[in-house]
Parts: structure tokens; sequence; C-alpha cells
């Protein structure tokens, strides 16, 4: 295939994948999840995302995103959480871990200490019978059938996966939350987002 016949090729896949998401996503979990946060929240408990590798960096993201739609959340490294970074999670936090096997080592072994721990968990997985999907408190389905590209191998349509899903918690929390412009300008003021919003509020073009 010429260039222009693999990128065609492995936005069609992509695509389609994302649709058979979307109808496998159950809004009842996601519900749930939102349940589960929010009732940590009201008793003063805190959320973190957590993920290894590749899954490491949308906790990344989705922590942030979740920080700045209302909803403060931290990062976990999920290979330090059991050298010490565990300590950050207090009895009764949340915790979304990400995986996509739902069978990564290193992983359980941070679930493990963080339910040891007494915390909450979101499992966001693409195995439905995983280890991961059978250990969390509220199960979110993030399953793609395949990657996308011809190897098949380095996470692609799954890391879009797992940021859709966690896209769609965030919604709800926000929602939940009544988030203003006002409020969200507050912790996103920089950039021509944060611009964009205060030229609005003060009426400019």
């Amino acid at each position: 295939m010429n260039d222009n016949q693999v990128i065609e090729t492995y936005l069609k896949k992509v695509q389609e994948m994302l649709n058979d998401l979307s109808l496998g996503i159950d809004p009842n979990e996601l519900v749930k999840a939102k349940q589960l946060i929010l009732e940590a929240e009201k008793h003063g408990k805190r959320v973190h995302v957590t993920g290894i590798g590749k899954p490491g960096h949308v906790a990344g993201y989705i922590a942030s995103l979740l920080s700045s739609t209302g909803t403060p959340a931290y990062f976990l490294d999920g290979t330090e959480a059991v050298h010490g970074s565990s300590g950050q999670v207090c009895q009764g936090d949340v915790v979304i871990a990400i995986s996509n096997s739902g069978e990564t080592q290193e992983l359980q072994a941070t679930v493990e200490t963080l339910r040891r721990n007494h915390a909450k968990i979101i499992s966001v997985t693409g195995g439905k019978v995983s280890w991961l999907a059978k250990n969390g408190d509220v199960f979110l389905y993030a399953g793609v059938h395949e990657e996308g590209d011809s190897l098949n191998k380095p996470p692609r349509a799954s890391i879009l996966a797992e940021v859709l899903v966690l896209q769609a918690l965030s919604i709800l929390l926000q929602e939940e939350k009544s988030l203003t412009p006002d409020q969200y300008v507050k912790w996103h003021p920089g950039g021509s987002l944060g611009k964009s919003i205060l030229e609005q509020k003060h009426g400019k073009s």
C-alpha cells in the first residue's frame, strides 16, 4: 500500500472500532463511577489516576482534564506506587486504574497495595474478564479488538478507547457540578482557550 492507503486504512479501522466501543459502553457503569467519585469528594477524599506504560500517559491527561473541569485529580505513577508513592492515596480515596489487557503485573501490584490501603478502584480495561476488571469497585469497558496497524502491537486504538471512556466520565462529573465558563477560566486562564473565554466575558470579538 502507498502512504495514503496506509493512513486511510488505519483511520477506517479506528472509526469502526470506536463505533463498536460506543455501542459496548455501559452508561450505568459510568454513572456508578461518577457516584463513587462524588461520594468520596463529599467526605473530603481525593481522586487519583494511574497506569503503566502508554496508559500512564493517558492517566496524566485524564488527571489534568478532571482537574480543569471541577474534579481535582492527581496522577499516580503506577510503578512508583509500590515504592512509596501509594502514600499519596488515603483510605476512601478513589483510584482510576487503566490497563488495556487488565493483566499487567506491575499494575496488579499497585492495585493490590491500594486496596490494602482501603482505596476504591475504578477499573478501565479492554479485558472484560481480566484481573483488573474483577478487582475494581466499578468496571469501565474500554476495549478494541485490534490496534489498527499491520503490526497490531503498539497501543493505538486501545489508547483512544481509554481516552474516550474517561472523557465521557469527565463530562458526567462536569455536568453534575454545573461548571460555568467563569469557573473554568479560573483553572485555565492561559493560552488561546483561556483568552477566548475572557474575551467573551468582557464582550470582545
